[in-house]
């Protein structure tokens, strides 16, 4: 096929026309020049007349060797061309040559004998531009070496697909010789692979001419039959000078460690993403139950379809829990939360269920160690289930991975996380165990003091309730209605007290009061300076006697301190006397009058010392009301204290409501959530004596 004339794919026409430089001798621009015996110049080419400055008219006729050769050469060329001529051999070599403008230039010469059928002969040279040739020499070997010795698996491909050569980097690549590639196509070579998708590549680009570059790969070859790798893959269109699509070189590229160290990366940037948002959201409060939903709302969707954090029940009662071999385990589910209905694949919040000693959640409970189930069978899901039931709810609802991580705290296993995968269809793998461990091991540190914390609580609250009076006792002349709230799950019982204590006559003592401080010591110092207020009333003494006998049993515990109001009402009288240690003044109400704080001496503090109380007479008629209460239920981070007190005035005025409607009305209006103090509330009505 003439450089005139080449062959398309898709059955085009061959392209017509003036011919352009395709070829290596045109990239070369070689010369053809044709001696006779004598070595006059017969033939003269264009080629010729570009390297050697003299057009066909000029230089045919004349002798090559005076026309184009310096003086001082001319015996040496007389000499190789004879040699040439008489033994046939050819010469090739750089000799200087003059052009027409004087200059001289090396020109790379290949000379051969030449023999027409008259028997003549003839001299051709073939001339080249010796620096052109070198630069040539240097692009072919330096693309040589490249393709020898590129790491970058490189081959070029026909227009069938069908390899024409590949480098040894390739060769190692697929594990296949570079001769056993020749003439074969990709699906042939490499069955393995996804050959469609490369070669609807492959097509694109022979189509478009647009090349396709970094296009992933995913498969095995017989280099590494049991490894799957990923490969990156370019493929360009090789055309010839005349646009004759010759076929496609391609690059590829082993990407199958960088691939996985940057999902590694991606899994440890996801990773550090999630605890982070755990740390914000777990353990907001010390309220048990809360941060086992905090635990849970974490873990799904982003670990699991379906969490449950289960604590062993003897933890949750404040016990340690050690199981042996044959022992079942008792969880009760704290939290759960799933992508859909968790009914059978999880407990409910609140229930406690038996798991058999077989069980893996047992198994993760007694020995503290992980459980993971990679692809749940049906053999898996009875020893998954705490019962038959249970594990036939399971198949149904899809669970095909299990995982369950202990949550340990202080060394104490405390229960475990429970998760399972029914959406989700990727298996737990090594990566999600890292983070459900890091989850567990954080959230348990949080739950574990959300228990010690909620215990100690309910022994504060148990106590300090022990030490209140359950009921007010009925007294001549008086009705009482009273409230203790306990401060919130995020702090500490405080020391908050209220009682009523009959006296003689008739008479009845009227007492709040707030020991500073929290916790079991706040109670109990409460305990007992209720105790002591209870002694001291019944030696009828005034109420600022009363409170300097208070205060120096109250200097004797621990330095303690303590606000008090202490009033005696006398029906028969119908006045209150009342004295005041450091407490929030008492609200009197009249009817027919706007409600009013009482003047009251404040005085300091039960404990301080040194300071004398005082007491105050003030009137209180039947139907008069007297609102006691601690600063739990006025006291505000974003109000003044005077603006409270003015609230409650104004929830007091009014007509006349009964007494335990005034007390919830004040509890739920004042008592703001974001107050966590105890509240002590009573209040006394007076009523005609029968």
């Amino acid at each position: 096929m003439s450089s005139a004339e080449a062959s398309v794919p898709g059955g085009r026409e061959p392209v017509r026309g003036p011919v352009r430089p395709g070829g290596l001798l045109d990239v070369l621009s070689v010369a053809s020049v044709v001696l006779d015996a004598k070595g006059r110049i017969v033939l003269w080419s264009p080629q010729a007349e570009e390297l050697f400055g003299y057009s066909a008219q000029e230089a045919l006729g004349q002798y090559a060797a005076r026309l184009m050769v310096h003086e001082r050469h001319i015996e040496l060329v007389g000499k190789l061309f004879a040699d040439v001529m008489t033994t046939g051999r050819s010469w090739a070599g750089g000799f200087p040559i003059r052009h027409k403008d004087g200059s001289t230039h090396v020109v790379e010469f290949r000379n051969m004998r030449l023999m027409d059928d008259n028997g003549d002969v003839f001299a051709l040279g073939l001339a080249a531009d010796q620096s052109t040739v070198r630069r040539l020499e240097q692009d072919v070997a330096l693309s040589e070496r490249i393709v020898k010795q590129s790491p970058i698996g490189l081959a070029v491909l026909d227009t069938d697909l069908r390899f024409v050569s590949v480098n040894p980097a390739m060769e190692r690549m697929n594990g296949v010789p570079a001769e056993e590639h020749v003439g074969r196509t990709i699906r042939e070579v490499l069955p393995s692979l996804d050959a469609d998708a490369l070669e609807a590549a492959y097509l694109r680009v022979l189509r478009t001419g647009d090349p396709v570059i970094d296009h992933s790969a995913v498969g095995r070859t017989p280099a590494d039959p049991d490894e799957e790798h990923i490969w990156s893959v370019s493929v360009y269109r090789l055309d010839d000078a005349l646009d004759n699509v010759l076929g496609v070189a391609t690059s590829v590229v082993d990407i199958t460690e960088p691939y996985r160290a940057g999902v590694e990366a991606e899994n440890a940037r996801r990773r550090l993403a999630v605890i982070a948002d755990a740390s914000t959201r777990i353990g907001t409060t010390l309220d048990l139950e809360r941060t086992a939903r905090e635990l849970a709302d974490v873990a799904v969707p982003e670990l699991a379809d379906v969490a449950a954090v289960q604590l062993l029940d003897t933890v949750v009662e404040g016990r340690r829990s050690t199981l042996g071999p044959a022992e079942a385990a008792a969880l009760r589910a704290l939290a759960v939360r799933a992508e859909q209905n968790a009914d059978g694949v999880a407990d409910a919040p609140g229930t406690v269920t038996r798991y058999a000693p077989d069980r893996l959640i047992t198994g993760c409970v007694r020995t503290g160690e992980a459980v993971v189930v990679p692809q749940v069978k049906d053999e898996d899901l009875a020893r998954i289930a705490p019962s038959p039931e249970a594990a036939v709810l399971l198949g149904r609802a899809g669970v095909h991975s299990y995982l369950a991580v202990p949550l340990i705290a202080r060394g104490e296993v405390l229960g475990a996380l429970d998760l399972k995968r029914t959406r989700n269809p990727a298996p737990f793998d090594d990566d999600d165990l890292l983070l459900a461990r890091e989850l567990a091991s954080r959230a348990a540190v949080q739950i574990d003091n959300a228990r010690w914390y909620e215990n100690a609580r309910t022994t504060a609250l148990t106590l300090q309730r022990s030490l209140l009076p359950t009921h007010p006792r009925v007294t001549p002349g008086l009705e009482v209605a009273s409230r203790y709230q306990p401060a919130g799950a995020t702090v500490e019982v405080g020391g908050d007290w209220f009682d009523v204590i009959p006296l003689d006559d008739g008479r009845t003592a009227l007492v709040v009061g707030d020991v500073m401080g929290s916790g079991i010591n706040a109670a109990a110092t409460m305990g007992r300076l209720r105790t002591a207020t209870t002694t001291l009333t019944a030696l009828g003494l005034d109420p600022a006697v009363l409170l300097e006998h208070l205060d120096k049993t109250t200097s004797g515990l621990d330095h303690s301190i303590a606000t008090c109001v202490y009033a005696v009402y006398d029906p028969h009288l119908r006045r209150c006397r009342i004295a005041n240690a450091g407490h929030l003044p008492p609200a009197r109400v009249r009817p027919g009058r706007p409600p009013e704080l009482l003047d009251l001496p404040t005085g300091v503090p039960l404990g301080v010392g040194g300071v004398a109380f005082a007491t105050t007479t003030v009137d209180f008629e039947p139907g008069d009301e007297l609102v006691f209460y601690t600063d739990g239920l006025v006291e505000t981070r974003s109000h003044s204290l005077d603006e409270r007190l003015d609230e409650l005035l104004a929830l007091l005025d009014g007509p006349a409501r009964p007494l335990e409607e005034v007390c919830d009305l004040l509890l739920r209006e004042l008592h703001h959530p974001d107050n966590h103090d105890d509240v002590a509330l009573l209040i006394a009505r007076a009523q005609e004596l029968p």
